[in-house]
């Protein structure tokens, strides 16, 4: 495991992603202390004579929206929101997904069977469609937004701990365990879960990116985090009909969501390198 992380610090590409990721979570703690300005805040100087937004400039870095509002400081702030969503959401689809997976590998038989068929059931809809759905049902909100990603998002993980659990299951030790007598929360909290950590880790990651982007989706599309909260796909909603006149409004939170999803990425599979041995050296 020594090694796998000397590697990771010693990859060019994985370095990068790290540095981005903590920009970016450094972004959305820090947004109310390195915001230039007030998210909401509209400038009477923030437009042009006919009301159009205004360029990047020395006073406005990445230039205004429609409202005359800063976009930095709406970029900073929608980094908060769409990390919120993105830790939150997919934090609440690995516990769901982790513990269904384990119940599903260790009890088998009518439970495992179930939850697994419910597993398949899910993993049938399109997660796109589904989380549109649901989130139009429901009034959206920051944390409704989290609520249905992670509705959405829990299958994969459970999945894939559902195959490791039951390969494990089969193992000397779990029978060891079992002949002398120790109960299953035992074997599942001293066994089973450590050999699960580093892939809960690495979906952990991993599952950041594919969340940041399904929020900015969601909120693209008109059914995710509201206004007057920033979050990047938001900025792009509100300036899609300025894209050809104002291009910035569109480019600036496109390049930011572009780039945190595929710094999670970066990080996620130099994690997979590291704490997986038999992956190590094929990236």
């Amino acid at each position: 495991m020594a090694h796998g992380f000397k590697g990771f610090v010693r990859d060019p590409l994985a370095f990068a992603g790290a540095v981005t990721v903590a920009l970016v979570v450094a972004a959305a703690l820090l947004a109310p202390m390195i915001a230039p300005y007030d998210p909401a805040e509209q400038f009477f100087d923030g437009l042009t004579i006919e009301g159009a937004p205004l360029p990047p400039s020395e006073r406005f870095p990445l230039g205004t929206d429609l409202l005359g509002r800063d976009l930095l400081s709406r970029l900073i702030w929608g980094a908060r929101a769409s990390l919120t969503v993105g830790v939150v959401a997919n934090g609440a689809a690995v516990i769901v997904g982790t513990l269904l997976g384990m119940i599903a590998g260790l009890a088998r038989g009518v439970v495992g069977g179930a939850i697994m068929r419910f597993t398949d059931l899910m993993m049938a809809f399109p997660a796109l469609l589904l989380a549109i759905a649901l989130a139009a049902i429901l009034r959206p909100s920051l944390w409704i937004v989290a609520l249905v990603i992670a509705l959405v998002n829990w299958v994969q993980i459970c999945r894939v701990v559902y195959t490791q659990t039951t390969a494990l299951a089969e193992r000397e030790f779990i029978e060891a365990a079992r002949a002398l007598g120790a109960g299953r929360a035992r074997i599942v909290l001293r066994h089973v879960l450590p050999h699960l950590v580093p892939t809960i880790l690495v979906w952990s990651t991993l599952g950041i990116a594919t969340t940041v982007l399904l929020e900015a989706t969601l909120s693209f599309l008109g059914v995710g985090v509201q206004p007057p909260t920033p979050s990047w796909g938001g900025i792009i909603f509100e300036g899609q009909s300025y894209f050809l006149t104002a291009p910035w409004l569109v480019f600036f939170p496109g390049i930011a969501i572009i780039m945190a999803a595929l710094a999670f990425n970066l990080v996620g599979e130099a994690l997979n390198d590291a704490l997986d041995p038999t992956q190590r050296g094929r990236r």
